[in-house]
Formats: structure tokens, sequence, C-alpha cells
């Protein structure tokens, strides 16, 4: 009962926060045949084994890479060209590469000897590594596709396929009007989270400062906890884009400064910026909460929720929460929540029995 994969093997270079995500989300949501992690360090990818995000780990690149129909890399922007370049003699001619970078204009240019897309999911967390790897992480994210005159419509339309059946929102623009675009909305926040905290450990009163730092700051600071080398490649690979955006930022700063002599111009300026903020769009994960949850694939026919349903209801199994991940013509995923371990352990027998391929996750993977 399980719908065609949309790929067939898929790797995933670099395994780690988003690297991880992309690959727990192609798993639970069964759009791949096979999932292959390659990794330097093998904890990563017994860690990976160990979350369910991958069916197999490889350390270096090699004759395997000939199986892979679609590559995503997500290594640190610094290592991406290199690592792509390093696939690309064992990579079939129609293999399609993507990958999940920050900064765009260098990587697109680096690796067009190979059939490769841009991209960028605009998602991501303070905590690091693949621990942290959540599929809903990447649901209802604007993924940035940077495709270029000379892309490969059919390599687009895959990469395009995948991050929808995802749960992601993909849109295209140009690698340099993205490399300008996150400076502002991306780069400079990291940067000046950085200042901010540099601030606050600074001078005799440190301490003070510290203890009376509360909800606001650590909200706005949030993002100087990331990992430091990645964020130092992203705005370092984006330097001369994230000068300009500081060039503005300062002036936005010495404008404020002005205004503190002038409280209603104050006043109206920070009206400006309320409305502005209350109009970011929000971006909706997923449903349910990630413990005690599972994933199972469905096929395209009438009945198959009622199917489901009564699978459960005859094992005695009570389900919280009931969430449709996708549907695609071959069919889709829905996502399950139970109570507690048990009811999940059951359930998943329940609707293995009944014919269903169930995934499920409690902290941990439960089962294929």
């Amino acid at each position: 009962m399980r719908p065609a994969p949309l790929v067939g093997t898929l790797v995933v270079a670099g395994v780690g926060l988003i690297g991880g995500s992309v690959a727990l989300g192609a798993r639970q949501r069964f759009l791949a045949e096979r999932v292959i992690g390659l990794d330097r360090d093998p904890a990563v990818l017994d860690a990976a084994r160990g979350l369910g995000a991958i069916d197999e780990a490889q350390l270096a690149p090699g004759p395997w890479l000939a199986d892979a129909d679609l590559v995503v890399l997500a290594t640190p922007g610094h290592a991406l060209v290199p690592t792509g370049l390093a696939l690309k003699e064992h990579l079939r001619e129609d293999a399609v590469v993507t990958d999940v970078g920050g900064v765009k204009a260098p990587v697109v240019a680096g690796l067009r000897e190979l059939r490769f897309v841009g991209g960028h999911p605009m998602a991501g967390s303070e905590r690091g590594g693949v621990l942290h790897a959540e599929a809903a992480l990447l649901e209802n994210a604007v993924w940035v596709l940077t495709p270029e005159a000379g892309t490969d419509p059919a390599a687009l339309e895959r990469v395009r396929g995948l991050v929808a059946a995802l749960g992601a929102r993909p849109i295209e623009v140009a690698p340099a009007q993205h490399d300008r675009l996150v400076a502002t909305v991306s780069h400079l926040p990291y940067l000046a989270s950085v200042a901010l905290t540099a601030l606050v450990a600074e001078g005799e009163e440190s301490g003070l400062k510290m203890l009376l730092a509360a909800g606001g700051f650590r909200d706005l600071t949030r993002v100087a906890s990331g990992d430091p080398l990645m964020s130092r490649d992203m705005v370092a690979g984006n330097r001369a884009a994230v000068k300009q955006a500081l060039a503005g930022y300062r002036a936005q700063l010495e404008r404020l400064e002005r205004l503190l002599d002038d409280p209603e111009a104050l006043l109206a300026a920070g009206e400006r910026a309320r409305l502005t903020r209350d109009s970011i769009p929000i971006v909706r994960r997923g449903l349910l909460p990630a413990r005690f949850e599972v994933v199972i694939a469905v096929p395209d026919r009438p009945g198959e929720l009622a199917r489901i349903t009564h699978a459960l209801g005859e094992a005695g199994v009570n389900v919280k929460d009931i969430e449709v991940l996708g549907v695609r013509e071959a069919g889709g995923a829905i996502r399950l929540a139970f109570e507690d371990a048990d009811e999940q352990e059951r359930g998943t027998a329940a609707l293995r029995a009944a014919g269903y391929e169930a995934r499920g996750r409690n902290n941990g993977a439960v089962g294929r």
C-alpha cells in the first residue's frame, strides 16, 4: 500500500540539522525508495540511523554514488562547492544535485558543470546537529530555488517537486538577488545578535547586565546561539551584500539616535515598525507534536482513511489527532498522534498488519 516514490535513491551529503531534516522528511513522507547519508563523522551517521533519517550510511564518495538520482548538499557553506565537485566523477550524467546553503551566487557559479539547482530553505534552529533534526522544521517554510538561464528545466522540476512534497513552499529568484535579500533578513540579524551579546559581556557591570537580560533580549539575540562555524561561512561568503546591509542598518540607527530628541517622530517610527513586524508571515509547522507519532504511506484511492481508523479501532488503539501531510498523484502520507509509547507501538503493529507501511518517532525511530 505504498505510493510510488518521487526519487529512487536520495543522497544527503552532510547530515546535520537541515540535511537530517531533509532526510527525515523524505523517509517519513515516503518520498524516496532509499535515503543514503554521506558524512565524514561516523557518530553523526550512527545518530542519523538511530533517528530513522537514513537507510544507509557512507563516509566518503565512491562508486556507490552511481545509484544516486538526487543529491542534496548540506555541508557547511565553505564546503558546498568542493563537496559537489568531489561527487561529480561518481555521479551519473542524469543525476540532479541541489543544496541548502545560505549563499547562492558563488555556489551556483562553482557547480555549473553539474546538473545543479541552487536551493535555500528559510528554516533553521539555534540548536544544530542531526539530533535536533525534525521533518516538521521544513513544513510551510519558504524554500528559495535559484535557477539560471542555463539550468536544466527537468532538474528544476525535480527539485521543485521534492521541496513541495517535503511540505515547503518553493519560490524562484536569481542567485544574486537571493544573496542581496538574505543579507538583510538573515545575515544582518546574526551580526546584530553578535554585537548585542558583546555589549552585554563587556565592562565591569557585565554580571548585572546578564542578570537583567530577560525574555526580550534573549528573543532578539536567539540566532547568536547557532553554530558559529556555519554562521561565519554564511556571512563571510556573502560579504559584499552584508556590508551593504550593515551600511543601511547603521543609517537606521543614526536616524533613531536623532529621533531621541523628537518623541513624536520616535513614536511614529515605532508604530511603523509594529505594523511591519505584525505583517511578516508566520511559518506554521506541523500540526502534531513530534512525540508518539506514526506516519503511514497511503495510496490515492477512496476509503483509505476509514480503513486506517477501522484497523486501529479493531486493535483498541485511540488516535489523538490526524494530519494529512500531502497527497501526490500516486498517494501520500498521513501522520497520526497517540497518547503514549504503548499506544504508538500497538497502533504501528495494527497498521502494518493491515498492509500499511508505517514509520513512527518518539525521540527516536520506531521500526522502519
